[in-house]
């Protein structure tokens, strides 16, 4: 992968309100150019959660352009071409996902639902900051991947090991 590009990424959920919303609005803050983020879900809500924009504005992040998409928005030829698919939710991660066209690199990165954490607003929010600091870390580790020098065995080695990090869900939940 050439060093002077721009790398697409795409977070895929369920709901597409919360973790891959927090997930394209976090790479495109952090990502410095070089990569563009986007989210998507398989049955999206059809709106971001409060808490999320909540969450982002108070980390200093833009909530501008962000909205709640179905996933196959895209899977189409037209559709900007994904370099990067990241499962953040157990439930993406099970389920057929469109066809991405250009075959691009894909990883599951399962953050607990802070959505579904009942109790105190701020239980609540403890629950959407958690969520966010746990993509930051993965976020950084990916954007500290060699992109342009390492052979695709080794990317999908360490884009797997990714998601072993404090916060994960799923099959590799305790690994680290």
């Amino acid at each position: 992968m050439p060093a002077d590009r721009v790398y697409n990424v795409l977070f895929l959920c369920t709901g597409n309100s919360a973790r891959s919303i927090l997930g394209e609005a976090l790479i495109n803050h952090i990502g410095d150019g070089r990569f563009h983020g986007f989210s998507a879900g398989s049955t999206p809500k059809g709106a971001v959660h409060p808490i999320t924009l909540e969450t982002l504005r108070k980390a200093g992040i833009s909530t501008e352009g962000l909205r709640s998409k179905p996933w196959d928005e895209f899977a189409t030829p037209d559709a900007p071409k994904m370099d990067f698919v990241f499962t953040v939710c157990d439930n993406a991660a099970g389920e057929a996902c469109p066809v991405w066209p250009g075959q691009p690199m894909t990883a599951h990165w399962g953050i607990e639902d802070p959505a579904a954490v009942d109790g105190p607003q701020f239980k609540k929010e403890a629950a959407f900051e958690d969520a966010l600091k746990y993509l930051r870390n993965r976020i950084a580790a990916f954007m500290s991947l060699p992109l342009a020098t390492i052979d695709r065995m080794t990317l999908t080695s360490k884009l797997q090991g990714i998601s072993a990090l404090e916060g994960t869900t799923g099959p590799s939940k305790g690994a680290a």
